[in-house]
């Protein structure tokens, strides 16, 4: 089994010392995200976990960690957001300048294939306009070159949420922002492509089948064959995404929405900033929930790995 460190939230940057903890503990429980009925216990021992995929804007308050990770036996990659975006889009992301100190920290430690740098979501706006994606790209890509061999890009996907708010920082900050068609972002891609090859890097799409050409490969941002080469011998996992158009490998999650405050107006798994730093402040570092649900929970049984109501 592949564990997911987390598509919903940062947990390095913001939750590491109760992750060490579960690992310690090897195990750690949720709740289903779309039904409250339901709680999850997912095992973290060396004997059910196969390897972690970490997702990160900063990865500086985890870095110390990622020894303890190794010793214990669990392969690992950093799937490593370094977009340099202005703060009017995302509100206290570290600075790229010291992301890229992490990287070259981790490629020394552990190696070049560690870390995927993912430039995502890639948002149209008069602050970030394709001229300034090209400048951008080109400068963390040269800084990036030898320390990583592949980017993930993705184009902002609208949900609901994310318009709103993207609308409300729109207002706040003056500034306007588009959802381009299908050929503008294929070209940006195109232009991103060249730079990436120039650094020794493959570029892959996350999650947007419909933009992939020849050249553009999809992202398998959970990726079996990446642990297989980490750790020399073949990972057997089924491909199946989170959703339809995801092209990751099987893996468990053990993120939770609405916990993440680094405040990216963007995000997709964030409806509300200010319940999101509420939450991380509450949560408990030695708690077997990344955050305590409130209200009663069910009494469970356990079965299969996972905890569901009795009766």
């Amino acid at each position: 089994m592949l564990i997911s460190a987390s598509y919903k939230t940062d947990i390095p940057a913001f939750y590491g010392e109760w992750f060490i903890n579960r690992l310690r503990a090897g195990y750690c429980l949720m709740v289903h995200p779309y039904d409250r009925r339901r709680v999850f216990r997912v095992s973290l021992s060396k004997e059910d976990v196969d390897g972690i995929v970490f997702w990160t804007k900063n990865l500086g308050p985890f870095l110390h960690c990622l020894s303890e990770v190794a010793e214990r036996g669990f392969p690992f990659v950093v799937q490593y957001t370094i977009n340099s975006y202005p703060r009017k889009l995302e509100f206290s992301v570290t600075d790229p300048v010291r992301s890229l100190r992490h990287v070259e920290r981790v490629a020394s430690q552990f190696g070049p294939n560690i870390i995927v740098w993912r430039y995502d979501p890639v948002i149209f706006s008069s602050e970030t306009p394709p001229d300034l994606h090209i400048e951008n790209f080109t400068w963390l890509a040269s800084r990036l070159s030898g320390m990583t061999d592949e980017v993930v890009i993705s184009f902002a996907q609208i949900y609901k949420k994310t318009k709103r708010n993207m609308d409300w920082a729109a207002r706040e900050f003056d500034f306007t922002w588009q959802d381009p068609d299908d050929d503008a972002k294929r070209d940006l891609a195109r232009e991103l492509l060249k730079i990436a090859r120039r650094n020794r890097m493959r570029l892959t799409l996350c999650s947007q089948p419909y933009l992939l050409d020849e050249e553009i490969e999809e992202a398998h941002c959970i990726d079996a064959q990446r642990f297989s080469r980490l750790i020399g011998a073949p990972l057997k996992a089924e491909l199946r995404g989170a959703r339809k158009e995801c092209g990751c490998y099987a893996s468990r999650d053990i993120g939770e929405y609405d916990t993440c405050p680094h405040g990216c107006v963007y995000c997709y798994a964030v409806l509300n900033r200010k319940l999101s730093q509420k939450r991380y402040k509450a949560h408990d570092p030695n708690g077997e929930f990344l955050f305590m649900p409130t209200g009663k929970l069910p009494d469970p049984f356990e079965e299969d790995g996972l905890l569901f109501p009795k009766g």
